[in-house]
């Protein structure tokens, strides 16, 4: 069959469910969670989708981009702050994300150390001059465990409606695969790198040769990297302008630490004071202060029977105060995990909370309207 007539045929057919965008960007994902980095950067980060995606993943502690147009990031940025919800339940997990202005043709000490690079559509952007330093600068320089680099697939393009050269009009160049996997092989050799290839956007049925619609490299490290080789050429001020800096309320942070306990001891008080007073008539006619701690109360009252295992452990009410030991409210899973010792607890809580003459044990009112506060 002619192939112009063929490229016709199918360029009214090829779409890409999810678009050709997610795609690459899952294909990130996915890589993310098979290998664990601590440390990822995007190259080219522009409107910083793939960066939002990834502050998600739970074993992601830095994320960083870099992009040589401000004004993008910029525009989009706000969507790598911190969101209310992260301040009421702070992660385990530290995450600090910086984006940096400057281009992928210097060096900057700010991305050392990274496990994992990724450059999303990015090399067919950059000038002759800039793809050649590119590999140095992150091969022989960045040097991370791991680099993904995708890039569009030329044979791909008479199947695309409306492509006449190249898919976007900032392209410098669009390589085939035989071209694209040329370049890999080659920077690979340079820098003891394996690398194996794949992409995403499958071709249409009957036409595998075509290969995919964004053929991607996955470059692997092959040796460890040590102090000895590590670029000897290390600049010594920074060339990448940082244009914006989040850190995460983390759990890591005593501050937020002793908020979250406070928050978790107060709570687990209550519903055991609420466990060990009557019930009063107004609660049984009122069915909105009737179940409002119910399915917490039931579940405390199982666990209670379970922890109080001697008499110093036993919540008890005197006059009108409940004491209920710490060490009752330490034996819960939330607390004991956020403390870790019963030390931890008792440090964390000191001043803040109000606790018996002896300090063993959290002390409040029995009155309904201090559970209301």
């Amino acid at each position: 069959m002619d192939k112009k007539f063929q490229g016709e045929e199918f360029a009214q057919v090829v779409k890409f469910t999810p678009p050709l965008y997610e795609q690459r960007y899952q294909f990130v994902k996915d890589l993310v969670e098979k290998y664990k980095p601590k440390k990822v950067a995007d190259l080219g980060c522009a409107d910083c989708r793939l960066l939002r995606m990834l502050k998600f993943c739970s074993c992601i502690e830095v994320l960083a981009g870099l992009d040589i147009s401000a004004n993008v990031m910029k525009e989009k940025m706000h969507m790598l702050s911190p969101l209310p919800f992260d301040y009421l339940q702070p992660s385990e997990r530290s995450l600090t994300v910086t984006l940096h202005h400057g281009s992928v043709a210097h060096k900057d000490p700010c991305m050392l150390g990274f496990d994992l690079v990724t450059c999303i559509e990015l090399i067919e952007h950059l000038e002759e001059s800039e793809l050649k330093k590119f590999p140095e600068v992150v091969f022989g320089f960045m040097a991370p465990s791991i680099v993904v680099i995708s890039t569009p697939n030329s044979e791909f393009n008479p199947l695309l409606p409306g492509v006449m050269l190249h898919r976007h009009p900032d392209h410098k160049f669009e390589w085939n695969q035989a071209q694209f996997q040329s370049w890999a092989l080659e920077a690979a050799r340079c820098y003891d790198y394996s690398v194996e290839f794949t992409g995403v956007g499958h071709p249409p049925a009957g036409m595998d040769k075509v290969g995919f619609c964004t053929q991607i490299g996955v470059f692997t490290r092959k040796y460890p990297q040590t102090g000895g080789s590590l670029p000897s050429e290390k600049p010594t001020e920074a060339v990448y302008k940082t244009v914006f800096k989040a850190v995460y309320p983390s759990l890591k942070d005593e501050k937020y630490l002793q908020i979250a306990v406070l928050n978790e001891v107060v709570f687990t008080a209550q519903i055991i004071r609420h466990c060990l007073m009557p019930k009063h008539e107004e609660d049984e006619d009122d069915p909105k202060r009737k179940s409002k701690f119910q399915p917490s109360v039931d579940t405390f009252s199982d666990y209670l029977g379970k922890v109080v295992v001697d008499k110093t452990m036993e919540p008890f009410v005197n006059g009108n105060k409940v004491y209920i030991p710490l060490a009752t409210i330490f034996s819960f899973p939330k607390v004991n995990r956020l403390c870790g010792t019963f030390e931890k607890l008792c440090k964390l809580i000191a001043g803040k909370v109000t606790l018996s003459s002896d300090g063993s044990a959290v002390m409040l009112n029995t009155e309904h309207e201090n559970e209301e506060n």
